[in-house]
């Protein structure tokens, strides 16, 4: 064999020996070493006979253009050593090419056999005598290393005799059993021959190249990736790994059939009051149909619809899901839900007018805070002109005739009522219902106002409201114990709290959330249309508000580096439902197994099983909401700008959601560029007095017909009730910039990072009662906010739901000031799960470039804040962005029920 390289005063005679020991048994199957193998690859190897068996000649093969880059690039990496083990100095130009391959490996070993010293390397070293050393070789990784070594030692009785002896049997040695010896290896990530790899001793079977290990696994010790390759660990994010779908288990506790038999009837118990106001709703809209047609409502005939299990079917007026009853017209297909129908009777139907949205740009100087374009160069944005509002009756009989043409309707037949569902299936599911509940008998209390388990609960101070309870919110690690966290965590739920989770990434394997390695994975899909999409993103520029196309590396290289305007200004983009599909889990698998392991309450949150998550009750094939996961990538820096920070606006969600950050990247300022920051925020509050003067001296003395027109435009005033949300954005970036102090937050024991580090992304979430005060002082203060183009908020249609403001830490002084209320204010850190209630104004600021993941659910808790929020988009205008039924949740309630009461059967059948 031959003999290591190293400088002398590294490594004497005596290390030697043990060096070549390594290297005669490195290939070991069951006990091998964990070392870098680097078999010659530039040299043709001559035939052998007999057992040694037969050796071709390996030749490069010009036209594998990928493969020889890639060797030419690792080559570039090489060093050459310079002493020889034995201290000899003088060597043949032949033995200099072959020891300028080991090089690696020499300090490798070197540093393997420091650490053995110590006794550190137990598991990674094979100790004991030459002899031993040599019987414990047994199924080596290829016949060829076998072979190689039979022919080493048939050659040579001792090896220390060989590393005694002189120059020319060291040549020998290398001429011989080396070039015999080295072989490519397959890297298990890049699929390439490489010289230099590292096996494992755990599978016996993967070996990763140094390049992908320095690249793709930075942070993981060459000796930790020996001892268990990414792939044995569950991490590895070579292609076929991250294109892969349950490589690991997602859900994290097994439950006893006492704790599934609690749980559907919990989730029964809280769905049927729903349902049976949903059948009231019906039984009233058959009686008035009996009424018209004049028959017993037992004697009404309601014939069905067709209706496909992957199509929605929607209000015409009102844009709510139509579940079931409904009525159609038979000429034109107009349809009306049966809350439209109730309020043209009692004449409370609202006209819901569409509105002209308009935000002029001025330019990009004013932008930055200089003067505006010439009026005649300013380009407004506007959607379709509002069109006059028509106002629909019912007739005498309680029919109703479908809404002229500029309704969309024909306006000449009456609406006739229609089913989906069959005949007396809902009412007949309410029965059953009450019938497994009283047959049950086990009614569990899982909500008390006090927790009656053993302990104190881990509590976050985020907030100082005075006279006020729930200041602090309750914060578990995710390693706690899990049946006495979900007792907490309900009872907090149930009272419409924040939960934050600590530590949740270490629940799963440690996969990297790095956006490039996503991003690798969605290119090397097997999709041709995805992968052109991903060569250019879609971002949004914050300080504009406008999506901008950019090249996909060139924004993760502003991700991890920071970009800039020309003037020095932070440019801060971000990537909102990323991938661009609403199928996470088929571009991304491995990823999307990787989130759901680390999800703290599966029984809440799990968006395949979660036995509480009424979104998983749709039965195969109906359609189903897009509830996610999906992932959120943004710059952000921890200053707070005022204008164009990388945020997430003051929005509401109608569903549950959770939010873990994944992955954060610190893009630091330079001194130059803070000192240019603080030169246009001077700049900024300029433009912004001046415009501030402006408007007083317009609305105290409206000089122009126009103007005075547009303060009395009723759009301006117009009411909206209080709360919705847009489910779009739940889960982002915005918060202002203050002290621990100013926050009175606590990290709680065991969080993932210190308690003095900065956490990446700061939020804001309100009260549900706090919100029309919210919306009071947004409505008073609604023009000192900017939004598209830099413009201020000429029109206020939802103060939250239009997703038009975000309050800064000013903002924040002053609502509390005037109005008395105040968010529940705190920093997500690495690896932390944020819990939103549905229903919840929030907002978030990136303090640094983060990459989350959120997906949304439907809690049994929150499923009447559901159902009020539902109502209350339904009184949007026609062309606003949340006033959409995404979430359908009266459908959900409905096959939620049929689907508790299967399982629950099924559960107390096999218990008995």
């Amino acid at each position: 064999m031959v003999a290591m390289i190293a400088k002398p005063e590294r490594l004497n005679c005596d290390t030697a020996k043990s060096m070549q020991m390594i290297l005669n048994s490195w290939h070991v199957t069951k006990k091998r070493n964990p070392i870098l193998v680097q078999p010659e690859n530039k040299r043709k190897i001559s035939e052998g006979k007999g057992n040694a068996g037969k050796w071709t000649a390996r030749t490069k093969n010009p036209s594998k253009k990928r493969k020889l880059s890639r060797e030419t690039e690792f080559s570039e990496d090489e060093k050459s050593p310079k002493n020889h083990c034995n201290g000899s100095n003088k060597r043949t130009s032949q033995e200099q090419d072959v020891l300028e391959e080991w090089e690696e490996e020499a300090l490798v070993f070197m540093s393997m056999k420091s650490r053995s010293r110590s006794g550190n390397l137990d598991s990674v070293m094979i100790k004991g005598s030459p002899e031993e050393n040599k019987k414990k070789i047994r199924d080596p990784i290829d016949p060829l290393l076998c072979s190689s070594l039979s022919l080493s030692s048939s050659s040579s009785g001792s090896q220390s005799s060989n590393l005694r002896s002189d120059g020319s049997s060291t040549r020998r040695c290398t001429e011989k059993s080396v070039k015999t010896k080295r072989k490519n290896f397959k890297c298990h990530q890049c699929l390439t021959e490489r010289r230099a790899v590292v096996p494992c001793l755990k599978c016996e079977e993967k070996v990763y190249c140094l390049h992908c290990i320095r690249q793709w696994y930075p942070n993981v010790p060459k000796e930790e990736i020996a001892k268990q390759c990414p792939f044995c660990r569950k991490n590895c994010n070579c292609s076929i790994c991250l294109h892969s779908s349950g490589l690991i288990k997602t859900s994290k506790r097994e439950m006893t059939n006492n704790e599934k038999i609690k749980h559907q009837v919990y989730l029964i118990e809280s769905m049927l009051p729903f349902l049976k106001q949903i059948c009231k709703m019906q039984n009233l809209e058959t009686q008035v149909e009996a009424e018209i047609q004049g028959l017993l409502p037992s004697a009404v005939k309601i014939p069905g619809t067709l209706c496909y299990n992957d199509e929605r079917v929607y209000c015409n007026h009102c844009a709510t899901s139509i579940f079931d009853l409904h009525r159609s017209c038979p000429k034109c297909s107009y349809e009306l839900c049966l809350n439209c129908c109730q309020e043209i009777r009692e004449g409370s139907l609202s006209s819901r007018d569409e509105v002209a949205y308009q935000y002029k740009n001025r330019g990009y100087d004013y932008i930055h805070g200089g003067e505006p374009l010439l009026e005649s160069y300013v380009h407004e944005t506007a959607k379709e002109p509002a069109k006059p509002s028509i106002q629909l009756g019912a007739n005498n009989d309680g029919s109703i005739t479908c809404p002229p043409k500029e309704m969309g309707g024909c306006g000449g037949c009456r609406l006739e009522l229609k089913r989906i569902f069959p005949v007396g299936w809902i009412s007949n599911l309410e029965a059953k219902a009450e019938e497994m509940l009283h047959a049950c008998r086990t009614r569990q209390e899982l909500l008390k106002d006090e927790c009656a388990v053993s302990g104190g609960e881990a509590l976050q101070r985020v907030a100082s409201r005075v006279g006020s309870s729930d200041n602090c919110l309750y914060s578990p690690t995710s390693s706690g114990n899990q049946q006495e966290d979900l007792y907490h965590f309900q009872m907090h739920w149930a009272k419409g709290e924040p939960v934050i989770v600590h530590n949740t990434l270490e629940n799963a394997t440690g996969l990297s959330w790095e956006p490039m390695v996503m991003w690798r994975a969605l290119c090397e899909n097997g999709n041709s249309g995805i992968n052109l999409e991903m060569s250019e993103v879609k971002a949004i520029d914050c300080l504009a508000g406008c999506e901008v196309g950019i090249n996909t590396r060139q924004f993760f290289k502003g991700y991890m580096e920071g970009r800039s305007y020309d003037n020095l200004w932070p440019e801060m983009l971000k990537l909102k439902d990323w991938p661009p599909s609403d199928k996470f889990e088929d571009l991304l698998p491995r990823h999307c197994d990787e989130f759901i392991s680390a999800l703290p309450f599966q029984e809440y949150c799990d968006p395949r099983s979660g036995i509480l998550n009424l979104a998983v009750k749709l039965p195969p094939g109906v359609l189903k909401p897009d509830l996610g996961p999906k992932t959120y990538i943004a710059y952000g820096i921890a200053e707070e700008l005022g204008r164009g920070d990388s945020v997430t606006k003051l929005h509401l969600d109608l569903s549950d959601a959770v939010n873990i950050l994944t992955h954060t990247a610190d893009a630091a300022l330079s001194d130059e560029q803070l000192a240019a920051i603080e030169k246009l925020k001077i700049k900024h509050k300029a433009q912004d007095e001046k415009e501030h003067l402006e408007r007083v001296r317009v609305d105290s003395n409206p000089i122009k017909e126009g103007l005075a027109a547009e303060n009395s435009d009723p759009e301006n005033t117009m009411d909206v009730q209080e709360v919705t949300d847009q489910k779009d954005h739940y889960s982002d970036d915005e918060i202002p910039h203050v002290s621990r102090c100013e926050l009175g937050a606590s990290t709680t024991p065991g969080s993932s990072t210190g308690e003095n580090e900065m956490g990446g992304a700061l939020w804001d979430i309100f009260r549900r009662e706090d919100v029309p005060k919210l919306e009071a002082y947004l409505r008073k203060h609604s023009k000192e906010f900017r939004h598209t183009y830099c413009s201020p908020v000429e029109e206020v249609i939802h103060p939250i739901l239009d997703q038009s403001f975000y309050l800064t830490v000013e903002h924040k002084r002053r609502l509390k000031e005037e109005f008395g209320i105040e968010p529940w204010t705190f920093e997500q850190k690495l690896g932390e799960a944020v819990f939103i209630p549905a229903g919840c104004p929030h907002q978030v600021r990136n303090l640094k470039s983060c990459t989350k993941v959120a997906v949304d659910f439907v809690s049994p808790e929150n499923i009447k804040e559901c159902f009020r929020l539902s109502e209350e988009f339904r009184q949007l205008p026609r062309n606003h962005r949340a006033r959409e039924d995404k979430l359908e949740i009266k459908k959900m309630v409905i096959y939620g029920v049929e689907r508790a009461i299967d399982d629950l059967s099924k559960l107390i059948s096999t218990s008995n």
